[in-house]
């Protein structure tokens, strides 16, 4: 409604019933709209949405039964009511006509004053329920905007936490975002629903945190380490768990349990449980393989860079140190399947990587 009037269509094949309805709306305040026939009466409503309409039953071609039971099946005009008029009284055509979507059934010849009483109940009616409609959106869009706001929150929380533990290695800050990449694409080639990715995607680079607690002297070390200092390396898991197990947020409860599970292998050979098969959760399974594929493309003091098909190789082969039984099937299944996707994401991390430090620094 627009400035207080409405706009009511009148759809009768008899043009002497189309005069008077339409005078009897104007003298009523309202805007008035004639159509002669079902089929015209649809195509001007959908050209000119109307508050209201009062529908003849019974009309050449489009009968008014099938035109109210179109316009109650399109979600553009559902909610317009519908005043059936005809001159059929039995009560199987007024259940016909309500059965079909029509809110309102009135019997020809129309009393004026009930015509005009019906069509104001139902403008209230219309009026109350698209108020309603808008307060619905107006509430869903807060629910939207504090939610994001929400997400906007958790997602500074991680980069906090991500951004202590790059301070302590300055080859964790890449390599958190590849394993985050990495995980997105993994869980997408397996077929796993939008949310577990999102979740994934921002509880991933979190994986190592526990690192933050392990001694310069081992964490910074330049070579291999022994036996005592894996020891204490290993405990990187458990400490990661530490930390993260206190926060509220869904992505910190995740990313929990995969700094505590990302080092157990299917075949039960792993740290720092011994977890096998599926008593391993889903994330560390994941995070198992990418951190493995990252850990051999990655050059270190100790170890050079190995390219993307000789990696494939390991994972998929074994080499005496990586063995496929390592790995849960179907985290490996698709791994193959993501073809020259991680080699992608690795290149385009280096990329990224060496343009940031060619940028000058901010002073």
């Amino acid at each position: 409604m627009k400035n207080g009037r409405a706009r009511v269509l009148a759809v009768d094949d008899d043009p002497s019933i189309r005069r008077t309805v339409r005078a009897l709306l104007q003298g009523l305040g309202h805007d008035a709209m004639v159509a002669g026939s079902g089929e015209a009466a649809l195509d001007l409503v959908g050209r000119e949405t109307p508050d209201l309409i009062l529908l003849d039953v019974e009309m050449d071609g489009m009968s008014g039964f099938d035109v109210v039971k179109r316009l109650k099946m399109d979600p553009r005009t559902r909610s317009i009511p519908v005043i059936m008029v005809t001159g059929l009284a039995d009560r199987d055509s007024r259940l016909r006509a309500l059965e079909n979507g029509a809110e309102d059934y009135l019997i020809k010849p129309v009393d004026a004053a009930e015509l005009g009483m019906r069509v104001r109940n139902h403008l209230r009616l219309k009026e109350a329920a698209d108020q309603l409609a808008d307060l619905n959106q107006w509430l869903e869009a807060s629910v939207r905007e504090k939610t994001s706001e929400l997400l906007e929150s958790h997602h500074q929380a991680i980069y906090l936490l991500t951004s202590a533990a790059e301070h302590r290695d300055e080859t964790t800050g890449a390599h958190v975002n590849r394993i985050s990449l990495f995980c997105v694409a993994l869980a997408r080639e397996m077929g796993l629903d939008d949310a577990f990715q999102d979740a994934i995607r921002y509880a991933s680079p979190m994986h190592d945190i526990g690192k933050i607690g392990i001694p310069d002297r081992i964490l910074l070390k330049p070579g291999p380490l022994d036996a005592e200092e894996w020891s204490v390396m290993k405990t990187h898991t458990s400490l990661g768990k530490r930390i993260l197990q206190g926060g509220t947020s869904p992505y910190i409860r995740l990313g929990a349990e995969i700094a505590e599970t990302h080092h157990e292998r299917w075949d039960g050979s792993g740290y720092p449980l011994g977890l096998s098969g599926e008593a391993i959760p889903l994330a560390g399974r994941i995070l198992m393989l990418v951190d493995t594929y990252d850990a051999l493309r990655s050059r270190r003091p100790y170890k050079p860079a190995r390219d993307h098909a000789d990696v494939t190789a390991v994972i998929t082969e074994g080499d005496g140190r990586t063995e496929p039984s390592h790995f849960a099937p179907e985290v490996l299944a698709a791994f193959r399947g993501s073809g020259t996707r991680f080699d992608d994401i690795f290149a385009a991390a280096a990329e990224d990587e060496a343009a940031r430090r060619d940028q000058p620094p901010v002073t």
